[in-house]
């Protein structure tokens, strides 16, 4: 096996939108939602729109423009589908190292383990728990979002079995973790027509792996342990075979093992993403699973370095995660992490200005305000509704600034408050005229007086003291 040489491309950074707007209709029908076709290709260089945005350019008449778009906006790390239908996962589509570059797209999906030795009762019940784990973070939901199957039997009738149990339980995508390719070719004709992702291709199974990753469709993960230029060298055969859509692991070692796995990761998307080396330029695939083979005897302490290491990885250009672990404690961190670290760095998470009700307030009920950051809200949001409270909330516009950044900034003055009240047409909701500030804002209070004709009452720093306040200050006597 001799891998060939890395091909040179462009990387996205370097393209201009003249580029683009070059290869495009530039017709300025507006059918992508931008003014003109100059806009849409900005901000299609920028990732912020799709080349699906634009319908003309998937007519026949623009076929050849197109495909030039589709190789000149290409990422230097494929992407690649894994399950079919609503269920389907896309991974890697990176473009750059570093996510103040340019934003990262295609999340991290966390794949839990189950094995084909388990009860079918346990099995289901495990495949239930992956399903329904779900945790709402700032008003998002979330999820778990794949299986991991692996052959522990070595069995194929037994793999073949769990895999059909699993597939009847969940809809969530699969990878088949065999690397006997009897074994795996069971499960994957109980697996037919989801597209699982074969685990793996290694030095000694790589023609019976490609064989059938080539005879379902499937997209086929390629192992070698510590050893770069085996990989690279494996990859290189595997795309002469035909294969397009791969995913490469190159060991996942825990403990002492930790910093050669971190450098090799590092090194695959370095190479991938700065020098556009082709054989490197694929998904990455991590398996903090592995801290379970250790012979540490305290279970607490494995998932502790099940959890680390997972969150090592998603910081580190881990596109796809194996897991064992269910606790909470081990999972809410990473999907916590990668909801943040996949967020755009140049937008502010935020919600949509204008008054929320809560409970059943009536015209002497009161009336608080606080800015339209995500975090900020979403907390406000449950300490009132954990106190049942009776009131209305305004969020003002801030940019998706936080209260203390908001004042800072001069993104949540007197002026904006006291128009806030006025866009909302808060008066027609009440009887009263006392507004409740946050306590970040109390330096607004007197101009927000002046602005508003409004009484100004100073809530508490922290929202979780709302209800107290309320109880000792509210109602305000006339």
């Amino acid at each position: 096996m001799t891998p060939a040489a890395p091909k040179k491309k462009k990387s996205i950074r370097e393209i201009s939108p003249i580029d683009v707007y070059k290869l495009l209709p530039r017709t300025n029908c507006g059918e992508c939602g931008e003014a003109n076709c100059m806009a849409y290709a900005t901000r299609l260089v920028n990732g912020e729109l799709l080349l699906a945005d634009c319908p003309q350019v998937h007519t026949e008449e623009y076929a050849s423009p197109r495909e030039k778009l589709e190789i000149l906006l290409a990422p230097p790390v494929r992407t690649v589908t894994i399950g079919t239908g609503d269920y389907a996962m896309d991974i890697g589509g990176k473009y750059v190292l570093q996510r103040h570059d340019f934003t990262y797209h295609n999340p991290t999906p966390i794949a839990i383990d189950v094995n084909d030795l388990m009860k079918e009762e346990e099995l289901i019940e495990r495949v239930r728990r992956i399903g329904d784990f779900s945790y709402n973070y700032i008003g998002r939901k979330l999820t778990l979002n794949a299986i991991a199957i692996r052959s522990v039997s070595n069995d194929p009738e037994k793999f073949r079995n769990t895999v059909r149990t699993v597939s009847g339980a969940s809809r969530f995508p699969l990878i088949l973790c065999a690397l006997d390719a009897r074994v795996m070719a069971a499960g994957l004709e109980a697996a037919k027509g989801r597209r699982p992702l074969i685990y793996a291709a290694t030095e000694s199974n790589w023609k019976e792996m490609a064989d059938l990753a080539l005879l379902h469709n499937a997209p086929l993960a390629v192992f070698a342990p510590n050893d770069l230029a085996l990989l690279r060298s494996l990859v290189a055969t595997l795309l002469a075979c035909g294969i397009r859509d791969l995913v490469l692991d190159p060991g996942t070692f825990p403990d002492e093992g930790l910093g050669d796995t971190i450098t090799n990761f590092t090194a695959i998307r370095t190479a991938a993403t700065k020098q556009f080396d082709d054989l490197f330029g694929f998904p990455l695939l991590g398996v903090p699973l592995t801290v379970w083979a250790g012979s540490e005897l305290s279970e607490d302490v494995l998932k502790w370095r099940e959890a680390i290491t997972a969150s090592m990885l998603i910081s580190r250009y881990s596109d796809l995660l194996i897991m064992h672990s269910l606790d909470g404690w081990v999972i809410l961190p990473q999907l916590i992490w990668r909801f943040n670290l996949y967020t755009d760095p140049r937008k502010p998470v935020s919600v949509e200005a204008g008054v929320r009700t809560f409970g059943r307030p009536d015209t002497r009920s009161p009336v608080l305000i606080t800015t339209n950051y995500a975090l900020t809200y979403f907390t406000v949001e449950s300490d009132i509704k954990s106190a049942n409270l009776d009131c209305y909330l305004i969020v003002a516009d801030t940019g998706g600034l936080s209260v203390e950044s908001a004042v800072a900034g001069r993104n949540f003055t007197a002026e904006d408050i006291a128009r806030a009240l006025n866009e909302n047409n808060v008066s027609s909701l009440v009887s009263h005229t006392t507004l409740i500030i946050p306590g970040l804002a109390a330096r607004l209070s007197g101009e927000t007086e002046e602005a508003t004709g409004w009484k100004i009452l100073v809530g508490p720093k922290d929202s979780s003291g709302i209800s107290q306040f309320l109880r000792d200050r509210w109602p305000v006597e006339s």
